[in-house]
């Protein structure tokens, strides 16, 4: 059976080290890193994320400021509100709850926040920072997957990774992340050919592709690492549940390491936002950023 990777007991222990990173900046640099989450809209699974959001921020010392705005506010005033964040110099992290409604062109959105703000890592800015190895601000739900990876496997270095999944989100930030790790990354997607076969000869498999379990225990190279990042409901037994993208039965039978849903990738996003937003506090007022 593989060895589960707890993302909750990871992510934690990132927040405290992150809280000693904030206090360290509070009294040697007189920095408070800060926050703001725009919210627009009532959908109720971003209003529970906005909230554990500003909960952890405030948790670890940060400053934290919540802007919750109609889902009929016009794409004009959401534009305003990011440039009145962009010029609050005490505000280091912006992030706009996605999705938006649809009246609101997110991609618009998304690129008038400053890039030495945008601690979702989605601007173009930083997308091309990392594609071709600078630093970068890198989206959160990517690092988590590799900071599980690492902290399970140690060094990544001549890997073959997998990752099942071509988003903007995801699977084209996390190839990335691998690449400058030294693997040797393949992306699969919907239209590979022999997508088991594929997947069958990755040390890693970084599961992201958004169907309930579509991945089976007899797709897994024996004693390969398991990153799932799927989150999907769906009902069983007459009851509503949550699953990965990988059918977590089988491949824990045959898997060295595996992460659950839930309790695995999740935890790692919001520490990971954090994590840059001290990052990004640290770089604006030019100093190193702390050890976390």
């Amino acid at each position: 059976m593989a060895k589960l990777i707890d993302g909750k007991a990871y992510a934690e222990a990132l927040r405290g080290r992150i809280a000693v990173a904030v206090a360290s900046l509070k009294k040697n640099h007189n920095l408070t890193p800060g926050l703001a989450v725009v919210l627009v809209g009532e959908d109720p699974a971003s209003k529970v994320y906005v909230a554990n959001k500003a909960k952890q921020t405030v948790e670890v010392g940060m400053n934290s400021w919540e802007h919750k705005m109609p889902a009929d506010t016009s794409e004009a005033d959401l534009l305003a509100i990011v440039q009145k964040l962009n010029n609050d110099s005490s505000v280091h992290g912006i992030l706009v709850q996605m999705p938006v409604p649809k009246h609101i062109d997110s991609a618009k959105v998304l690129n008038t926040i400053d890039p030495a703000k945008d601690v979702d890592g989605f601007h173009v800015v930083n997308v091309g920072r990392l594609s071709t190895g600078q630093d970068a601000l890198t989206a959160c739900t990517p690092v988590g997957c590799v900071m599980l990876a690492k902290a399970t496997l140690g060094k990544l270095d001549g890997l073959n990774a997998v990752v099942i999944g071509r988003s903007n989100i995801v699977g084209k930030p996390v190839a990335q992340l691998l690449l400058a790790e030294n693997c040797t990354v393949t992306i699969a997607h919907s239209k590979s050919k022999d997508l088991p076969g594929i997947v069958r000869q990755a040390d890693l498999v970084i599961a992201a592709v958004g169907r309930p379990e579509m991945v089976k225990g007899d797709w897994i190279k024996p004693g390969a690492c398991v990153i799932d990042v799927g989150i999907n409901r769906i009902e069983r037994d007459g009851k509503n549940k949550l699953v990965g993208d990988c059918d977590f039965a089988s491949c824990e039978k045959v898997a060295g390491s595996i992460t659950p849903v839930p309790g695995g990738v999740g935890p790692m996003t919001i520490a990971c936002l954090l994590h840059n937003t001290v990052k990004a506090a640290a770089a604006m007022k030019g100093i190193k950023t702390p050890e976390m």
